[in-house]
């Protein structure tokens, strides 16, 4: 049952929100050690919360949208008085004094806080194995990565541990564990979510964004966290789109183009997409021209720098954020002689080697003399890539794309070459830099037997035409994607 129906059964008093929530609980308790999706399971608070939304039901009450729905939350949004992590030992012990703006918006929707989802650290990594409380395995298949940053939030829907989920997307960071896991991930326009009580990594990049089983539920989750927040001054200053009353509207009459140069396909596309991946995609195409769309290839040439771009900007961006962590203010302290030691010492001990690379980076393109060089040019792309998708869009609605070039890889397989582990990130980047909406939709599988997840991307506040066009791809495949818990 989607999360959707499940929350009308609550509020018509049908199912009880503590029998849903011990559900899950029960399913957190058989599989959690095999999977590793959480770093807190918060039980005791679920039970109290769900046992208030059903005094509330028994009261003719309406809890909101999400009525006794659980949601897990990844590690780097903060939760009053709860340990926020961020899959870090720097951060370890570190409870916030305030709650980010989804969850207070989650509260008022009537839904139950779950738990904190492991992660990569400070979302830094590709498949969820650079947390410092040990990998995230696939529901699929546990001898595979979930794909990353966002790897618990994805694992945790996709094994049935929780309906909902929501994960923080930089460079890809919800869409590609999606892809890899089979559920439906979201990155919406950059400001459509507010990022107040995200503990940032790239400010002009990050976006919180659902995770679910079906469109129909995504659509739900991202109708109650989206809408304008003064708390955040890049908050786009508009309420949240009506997603929920567009999905039965088809794609008839949409223009849809075909992204080659992330397809793997054309003069200019990059290579690595594997050929199963690829044939998803033309059936993804096929299904969507079938249904009344105007489907054709098309060019958006600088998306084959993004990576590049992508791999100055964000690392500059996570240098300066992440000075903050000292050892004075925040979680781990290591003592020395001096406050120059101390500062040393605990990010020495408090980091794990994918951080310190990038921040190491980033410093180094920021420093004078190579400013210009990296951070500039690299800033200049951007601004090309954005002008090259204003012109696609002039002559597209929607764009189509793979959303990881193949399906999960094997545990270890990337981790020690990062240049390959950043790769995979690849069809996911420009949205991005670009600051436009993107989503991952399950479309079958590879010849593995893995989830293919196809990318429907739109320009900014284009999520409407984006969501019509995921559930008649969602309609192609037979409706709910994971566990019906």
């Amino acid at each position: 049952m989607s999360a959707f129906s499940l929350a009308g059964s609550v509020r018509s008093g049908e199912r009880t929100a503590r029998s849903i929530v011990e559900e899950h609980l029960a399913a957190i308790a058989d599989g959690e050690t095999e999977i590793n999706a959480f770093n807190l399971v918060m039980a005791d608070s679920a039970l109290e919360r769900a046992d208030r939304l059903d005094a509330l039901v028994a009261k003719g009450g309406d809890p909101g949208p999400l009525a006794g729905i659980p949601v897990a939350l990844k590690d780097n949004m903060c939760t009053r008085g709860v340990p926020t992590t961020c899959g870090s030992r720097i951060l370890d012990g570190w409870r916030p004094p305030y709650n980010a703006t989804v969850v207070e918006r989650l509260n008022d929707a009537g839904a139950v806080l779950l738990g904190k989802t492991n992660m990569d650290e400070f979302a830094m990594g590709s498949s969820t194995e650079n947390s410092a409380f040990g990998p995230t395995f696939n529901p699929c298949d546990t001898t595979r990565v979930p794909g990353g940053s966002s790897g618990g939030s994805a694992a945790a829907v996709a094994a049935g541990f929780t309906p909902l989920s929501l994960g923080s997307d930089t460079g890809g960071s919800i869409r590609q564990p999606a892809a890899l896991c089979g559920v439906v991930g979201v990155k919406p326009t950059y400001g459509r979510v507010s990022r107040y009580g995200l503990v940032a990594f790239a400010s002009s990049l990050d976006q919180i964004g659902p995770f679910a089983n079906s469109v129909v539920d995504a659509a739900m989750l991202l109708e109650v966290i989206a809408g304008h927040d003064p708390m955040d001054s890049t908050s786009i200053p508009a309420a949240a789109p009506d997603l929920l009353g567009v999905l039965d509207q088809g794609v008839e009459g949409l223009r849809v183009g075909i992204i080659e140069e992330i397809s793997g396909s054309g003069p200019t596309g990059l290579e690595g997409f594997s050929p199963d991946v690829q044939s998803r995609l033309a059936e993804a195409a096929e299904t969507l021209a079938a249904a009344g769309a105007t489907v054709e290839k098309t060019s958006v040439p600088s998306t084959v720098f993004g990576l590049s771009a992508y791999y100055v900007i964000a690392p500059a961006e996570a240098s300066s954020n992440l000075a903050r962590f000292d050892g004075v203010r925040f979680g781990l302290r290591v003592d020395a002689e001096n406050t120059v030691d101390m500062n040393a010492a605990t990010r020495t001990a408090g980091f794990g080697d994918e951080v310190k690379r990038r921040i190491m980076l980033g410093t180094y393109a920021l420093s004078a003399g190579y400013y210009d060089a990296y951070y500039g040019k690299s800033q200049k792309v951007r601004t090309l890539i954005v002008e090259d998708f204003a012109r696609a869009y002039g002559s597209y609605d929607l764009l189509l794309s793979p959303t990881a070039p193949t399906t999960a890889f094997p545990i270890g397989e990337k981790i020690d070459d990062p240049m390959l582990m950043y790769l995979s990130d690849v069809c996911t980047i420009p949205s991005n830099l670009a600051g436009h909406p993107a989503m991952s939709v399950p479309f079958g599988v590879g010849d593995d037997g893995l989830p293919v997840g196809v990318q429907v991307l739109a320009p900014a506040n284009g999520e409407a035409s984006m969501f019509r066009a995921a559930a008649v791809l969602e309609a192609a495949t037979g409706g709910l994607t994971g566990s019906t818990t």
